[in-house]
């Protein structure tokens, strides 16, 4: 078959064909998330408003997180009580079960108290017949003291009326002496007279009464010199008895004297009754402070875990039960050594329990003098060749506000998470 004109003849590279027509490249097609943008306006401004919120929310949350301080190494801490006895016995009862709560001055465990009754009662005794004989010394020195009074009184007395008899006595020696010396003149002119007399009675030359006359005067002068001596000798014995009287004057005088020393030695004596009284008198309150120890109470109100059974023989310091007084806890936060730049005392933190999940609120009291690992038994020694750099922790001490823990659902060792707020 003949093919039709109107059909062009394939061209060879050797044809001249005119200048050939170019076209401009056609756009690429709109992408996706402009042709979303362009068919939805409102979803640019909610894109750059949630950029804006994340960009808010993320502010806040670093400022969040970044105005408080938090540690999971932490527990409740707070007083154990040990319960001891101080004296020694047998235990005859005992009051309390293993975590029973009590209060304080509830009396925990009863120890045997007769034979410290018996031991009071002696005492007792002891200090009676102490304080009878400081009583006794008392009354001895009050005796004693008016005793040598009076005795350096009668003795001084004495010495004086001694002194006077012996001025009297040797008046009247020298009154004597005198008189015998007019007795002896006396005698010589009476026997003067009787030999003249004797003469001229011989002569006749005076009558023979004269000279009987002057013969009894002779005798009688005679008479009275022998009464003059022995008037003299009696004085004279008066005088050294006189003064025997002032020696034995003088003698008690010098015994009075140690008066003062006999009262003082009555009152050291008296002294040392009544330091022995109040001896026995302590004595006597020691007993009963014994017997009080017999009952032992608790210390404060709180949780009590026992140690003690009837029959036990206990000796002073052992311990018999342990209280912990849940009223006065507090919480050990174990922070790290880079925590601490703004942590102080006084801030406010809040402390989520684990055993129950609540939340408790607290401040921060006080940080403590050292890391816990130089608190240790056994202290890193980090002056070694090996040393590692290693970031310490440091206890800090967080208190409860008061009525946080009325329920005491806190117990000594729980874990917690406390977070201390630094603004």
């Amino acid at each position: 078959m003949a093919q039709s004109s109107d059909v062009e003849a394939p061209r060879t590279p050797t044809d001249n064909p005119g200048p050939v027509e170019t076209h401009s490249a056609e756009p690429p097609p709109p992408s996706h998330a402009s042709g979303f943008f362009r068919d939805r306006p409102g979803a640019r401004i909610f894109l750059l408003l949630t950029i804006l919120v994340l960009l808010v929310g993320g502010f806040f949350t670093w400022r969040y997180f970044s105005s408080y301080e938090s540690t999971d190494d932490a527990e409740v801490d707070g007083h154990l009580m040990p319960v001891s006895a101080r004296i020694s016995g047998y235990v005859a009862k005992v009051n309390i079960d293993d975590n029973q709560y009590v209060n304080a001055g509830d009396v925990l465990v009863e120890i045997d108290p007769r034979d410290l009754q018996v031991a009071l009662d002696q005492a007792r005794a002891a200090a009676a017949d102490a304080q009878a004989s400081a009583q006794s010394a008392n009354i001895n020195v009050t005796v004693t003291s008016v005793n040598t009074t009076n005795q350096v009184s009668s003795s001084e007395a004495d010495v004086q009326n001694a002194q006077a008899g012996i001025a009297a006595a040797q008046q009247q020696y020298d009154a004597a002496q005198a008189q015998i010396a007019q007795a002896q003149a006396n005698d010589v002119k009476a026997q003067n007279d009787l030999a003249r007399y004797k003469q001229l009675v011989a002569k006749q030359e005076i009558s023979q009464q004269m000279y009987d006359q002057a013969v009894a005067a002779a005798s009688a002068s005679t008479a009275g010199v022998a009464a003059a001596r022995a008037s003299a000798s009696a004085a004279a014995q008066q005088v050294t008895q006189a003064r025997s009287r002032l020696a034995q004057a003088r003698a008690s005088w010098r015994t009075s004297q140690t008066g003062p020393n006999q009262v003082a030695s009555m009152r050291a004596r008296a002294l040392s009754a009544d330091a022995a009284a109040k001896g026995k008198q302590a004595a006597v309150e020691q007993a009963e402070l014994n017997l009080q120890y017999t009952r032992i109470v608790a210390p404060a109100s709180g949780i009590v875990t026992k140690n003690a059974e009837v029959g036990m023989n206990v000796q002073p310091g052992q311990q018999l039960a342990s209280v912990v007084p849940l009223d006065n806890i507090w919480i050990t936060a174990n922070f790290k050594e880079t925590q601490l730049k703004n942590v102080r005392p006084g801030l406010r933190a809040e402390i989520k329990a684990d055993a129950n999940g609540r939340v408790y609120k607290g401040h921060v009291d006080s940080i403590a003098g050292s890391s816990g690992a130089r608190m240790s038994l056994l202290p890193p020694e980090n002056a070694t060749g090996n040393y590692v750099k290693v970031v310490q922790r440091v206890p800090v001490k967080i208190v409860l506000d008061p009525g946080q823990n009325v329920d005491h659902s806190l117990r000594l060792g729980m874990s917690v998470e406390p977070k201390v707020f630094l603004k």
